[in-house]
């Protein structure tokens, strides 16, 4: 078992680099089988996740040719066969191969999909797109068997606009016969990315990155090069470390208007911070003001940023709230908070948290992927020592996290006990 362990109270002074985003990533893998030829995606992040779909790949007998940051994924001779248990709980996404699957053979068979215990995580939305595009869905205990003898396209309106949903119904559309629209459809970025892959490789998407996508399905899908885009997490978590130990810190590679929602509330709060084309620069302060954060579908504040901007608010002056609405589960982080000398209450939804106060090194568990970054973010704060445990939770979406961390300064480290 791996631990981290965190010496705080360092100030971090360089520049972080951010990787290709984790959640575009695993939806770009999987898309990658529905080309007739070959795919080609650069700037992936070398995490766990992505491990995890290549190991999926394989068993698919897809030929998957990897380098430092890209990946040939070449599908020619691929078998659609079962994606078993073992491999389909290993992490959400891997019901993106639902979708792709189905779109290319008209069938797919796999299990529930595992991930992170954030609160309930139905897959209802999805299964009704597919089904809306002709497949019949087919369910014993944990496992799924979606079929149709043709897909055809057809208009679907989404009851939440589910990210996972709209990828999901937009790989089994790209090859459907007419046109398809997904109405009330998630607006995320890597929504966008994924559409302007499936697009280089001879899809008709339009409309990606707002409420209503039009698909006109295609019969053939040829090679592609495709650029993962920057991961506007790792950035936001990177950018509120900034503001509680930045000294100052340069976070590389972002696209600034995809954090707009996390800077705007940092330029609240009286953090220093500096917006250039593809930087931001952030000086850790003194004396900043409370503040309320609820958290909504893109481009409102991520849910993903919460649990992070948590540990910031407990360095501010006053009583701030923090509103969840996307997961029930999405406080797990704040009994550990508490170890550390926060000042929190959750009620309803809603954590209540009184600062400015003093955190010391202890003891600590990351219970999910976000809630492990907020214990990692309140370990550089803390004085002393702190051991995060379940840090595989951490490398599953951090790319290269100690090494990022300790090239600005701070003393990390991962150790096997």
């Amino acid at each position: 078992m791996k631990i981290i362990e965190i010496d705080g109270g360092r100030k971090l002074n360089g520049t972080i680099r951010i990787s290709g985003a984790k959640n575009a990533t695993v939806a770009l893998i999987p898309a990658a089988i529905l080309t007739d030829e070959e795919a080609t995606i650069c700037n992936i992040p070398e995490i766990t996740d992505t491990n995890d779909l290549c190991d999926i790949l394989e068993t698919l007998k897809v030929n998957v040719k990897r380098a430092s940051e890209s990946m040939i994924i070449d599908p020619t001779k691929m078998e659609n066969i079962e994606i078993t248990e073992k491999f389909s709980k290993k992490l959400r996404a891997s019901y993106y191969f639902m979708g792709a699957l189905l779109g290319k053979y008209g069938k797919a068979v796999m299990y529930f999909p595992g991930g992170c215990s954030i609160g309930s995580r139905p897959i209802d939305l999805h299964l009704k797109g597919f089904e809306a595009l002709g497949a019949t869905v087919t369910i014993d205990k944990n496992k799924y068997t979606v079929e149709a003898k043709e897909l055809k396209g057809a208009n679907i309106y989404l009851d939440i606009a589910s990210v996972g949903a709209t990828i999901n119904i937009m790989l089994a559309a790209v090859k459907a016969k007419g046109k398809t629209i997904i109405d009330n459809a998630a607006k995320e970025p890597e929504i966008v990315n994924v559409a302007t892959f499936l697009n280089n490789m001879g899809a008709k998407i339009t409309g990606a990155g707002t409420s209503t996508i039009k698909i006109e399905g295609v019969d053939y899908l040829h090679k592609c090069f495709h650029e993962v885009i920057p991961d506007r997490i790792e950035a936001g978590t990177y950018i509120i470390i900034g503001a509680l130990c930045g000294n100052p810190l340069k976070i590389d590679n972002v696209i600034p208007e995809h954090v707009d929602a996390l800077i705007s509330k940092l330029e609240e709060i009286g953090v220093d911070v500096e917006v250039g084309t593809d930087y931001v620069i952030i000086n850790s302060g003194e004396n900043y003001k409370s503040t309320t954060i609820k958290t909504a579908v893109y481009p409102g504040f991520p849910t993903d940023l919460q649990q992070p901007f948590s540990v910031l608010l407990t360095q501010c002056n006053g009583k701030s709230k923090v509103i969840e609405t996307i997961f029930e589960n999405r406080f797990m982080h704040i009994p550990y908070l508490r170890d550390l000398g926060a000042d929190v209450t959750v009620k309803n939804q809603t954590a209540t948290i009184i600062g400015p106060t003093k955190l010391t090194a202890t003891s600590v568990v990351a219970t999910d992927l976000r809630a492990g970054a907020a214990m990692v973010a309140a370990a550089l704060l803390a004085e002393g020592t702190t051991r995060i445990t379940n840090v595989e939770h951490i490398l599953r979406g951090y790319e290269q996290l100690v090494e990022k961390l300790t090239g600005v300064g701070a003393k990390i480290r991962i150790k096997e006990i």
